[in-house]
């Protein structure tokens, strides 16, 4: 599963990249049905949360590594080399700009809801997206 990532950038500045989430364990459900899981990480905390219709963040960062889940309406995030990208109901994003200028967030059509899952200390995305 490609999911987008945005990442500081070195020049301070941000920038969309894709990463895939592979799934590579296999588990056998109760029906006898064999579901493919990506590999596991423990979030520290996660958190619901509503946008408000009409949010519009100017720049900043990410306040923790994070999985970014929308479970309905619109969200919009730019970055500083000036994509513009939207997320709808049931798609993710990872929130890696943790330094720099950050970027912009604004909801679209109404009020957002999302499930933030931080990542915990250290976690390697890179390893992780093998």
């Amino acid at each position: 599963m490609k999911i987008t990532r945005f990442i500081a950038t070195e020049d301070g500045g941000s920038r969309f990249t894709e990463i895939d989430i592979p799934f590579t364990q296999p588990m056998k459900d109760a029906d006898g049905h064999t579901l493919l899981l990506s590999n596991a990480y423990a979030s520290p905390n996660v958190r619901f949360a509503e946008l408000p219709a009409g949010m519009s963040q100017t720049w900043h960062n990410a306040p923790a590594r994070q999985i970014v889940v929308v479970l309905s309406g619109v969200l919009e995030v730019s970055t500083t080399d000036g994509q513009t990208r939207q997320w709808r109901a049931g798609e993710a994003f990872l929130a890696d700009d943790v330094t720099g200028k950050g970027h912009l967030t604004r909801t679209v059509g109404g009020a957002t809801h999302v499930m933030f899952a931080p990542l915990p200390s250290g976690f390697s995305v890179e390893k992780w997206s093998v």
